[in-house]
């Protein structure tokens, strides 16, 4: 048999299933893995190589603190407070996904939107409106801050595994403006898309009792973990080790606290965390391994680079806009993982920086998921939140919202990246 060609196979046929299948990708990825072991195209060996260990424990980490910071109360009281203060409901709304911008830049976007979601749905039931667009835009402002910094999304923990990228490379890098610069650049100029599509709700909101809060531990551990990664940086510069093994010691913190002061079991804890995203970042990295294993990343970077002749901003144009395409429909994980390897390749044979590449290619792959309700996994939750709620989002109806706001916000975000870093 030829390892080769059936890597290749392998890695279509899970993709292609990928789009086919969107509520079966993690037993897919699995699967794939599986297959590829078993058939001895790649080794046990390999295929534990091929798994970014660091990536992973940073993801398993943050998903435990994200979900004692979602028990805590404190974004909700937060959420609230904002909305007691806005002068009426289409600011309300407004403020609320600048919330949750903030919060996904350093929570999972999935957690995100169910943190911020009950606030969304009690706000829209007050005032008896419908939820969607307000649930749809939570959603969007999740995905795009989530790219902003190293622990928002995992596209951007892949980013920084393969580039070998620390906390605070995400903000400067050799010496210019990174990628927060860039996503909060396309934030702002995508806000307008949300002030045009909420302008005309001009009902003043009035909540007669705010929350309590539970406690502000989860707050303080989240709080020491962000400026703990800042400061690993300068110790762990290769990004090969020390921010995973920082999440999962606060992580564990985190799982103690709650077991002694809640009394809550840490099995069923453990249990309830996203497991299904965490076997299917596994899945994903052994199945593009693969690939890398057996030479097909040169033969792709090798067939993209010849197709631009050497032109580097219609090889950056692209690179960003057919990942926005494409990850419209594809989920955003797996097509980043396969292509930075291709576009570390592809600036190689150019001779040039690969960060105008890779950071092209995180814009484009994690800010193109808005353009569909499948595109993420954070607009899947949405939608599925509204569906128990009664309401039934329309492919049209997520389009019309995603498609300008996604259009904006990756124009805004390519144009400063290449700018930066396209000399």
């Amino acid at each position: 048999m030829n390892h080769n060609i059936f890597a290749l196979a392998v890695f279509i046929c899970a993709y292609v299933l990928f789009v086919l299948l969107p509520s079966k990708r993690t037993p897919i990825a699995v699967a794939s893995a599986l297959v590829l072991i078993f058939t001895k195209t790649i080794t046990l060996k390999e295929a534990f190589i091929s798994i970014n260990w660091n990536v992973m424990a940073i993801f398993v980490g943050t998903l435990i603190i994200a979900d004692i910071f979602m028990e805590s109360r404190v974004p909700a009281y937060i959420a609230q407070l904002i909305v007691d203060k806005a002068k009426n409901t289409g600011w309300a709304i407004l403020y609320i996904c600048l919330l949750t911008g903030f919060i996904s830049a350093f929570v999972e976007n999935v957690a995100t939107v169910l943190i911020v979601a009950p606030i969304a749905l009690s706000l829209a039931k007050k005032l008896k409106i419908n939820p969607m667009n307000m649930m749809i835009a939570i959603a969007l402002s999740s995905n795009i801050q989530g790219t902003a910094t190293l622990i928002g999304d995992p596209p951007s923990m892949l980013l920084g595994g393969f580039a070998k990228m620390n906390f605070w490379d995400f903000f400067f890098y050799k010496g210019r403006p990174s990628i927060f610069f860039a996503v909060e650049l396309g934030a702002l100029a995508s806000f307008i898309v949300l002030y045009f599509v909420f302008r005309n709700h001009k009902e003043k909101v009035i909540i007669s009792e705010i929350d309590k809060i539970k406690s502000w531990v989860p707050t303080i551990i989240l709080v020491v973990l962000i400026f703990a990664l800042a400061a690993s940086s300068f110790f762990d510069t290769g990004f090969s080790y020390m921010a995973g093994v920082l999440c999962m010691i606060f992580g564990i913190i985190s799982i103690i606290w709650e077991k002694f002061v809640n009394k809550s079991s840490i099995i069923k804890g453990i249990k309830s965390l996203d497991w299904q995203t965490t076997f299917f970042l596994m899945g994903i990295f052994i199945v593009v391994g693969s690939i890398t294993l057996t030479g097909w990343i040169e033969v792709i970077s090798n067939f993209l680079s010849g197709l631009i002749k050497g032109n580097i901003f219609l090889g950056y144009t692209l690179v960003v806009f057919i990942s926005v395409f494409l990850s419209a429909f594809i989920d955003n994980v797996p097509f980043l993982a396969a292509m930075l390897p291709v576009a570390i390749s592809m600036a190689a044979k150019l001779q040039i920086n690969p960060s105008l590449f890779l950071f092209g290619l995180l814009i484009g792959a994690s800010l193109g998921g808005n353009v569909t309700p499948i595109g993420a996994s954070a607009n899947i939750v949405a939608c599925g939140l509204l569906k128990k709620e009664g309401y039934e989002v329309k492919f049209k109806d997520f389009v019309k919202i995603g498609l300008p706001f996604t259009l904006v916000a990756v124009s805004a975000a390519y144009l400063f990246v290449w700018f930066v870093w396209g000399k």
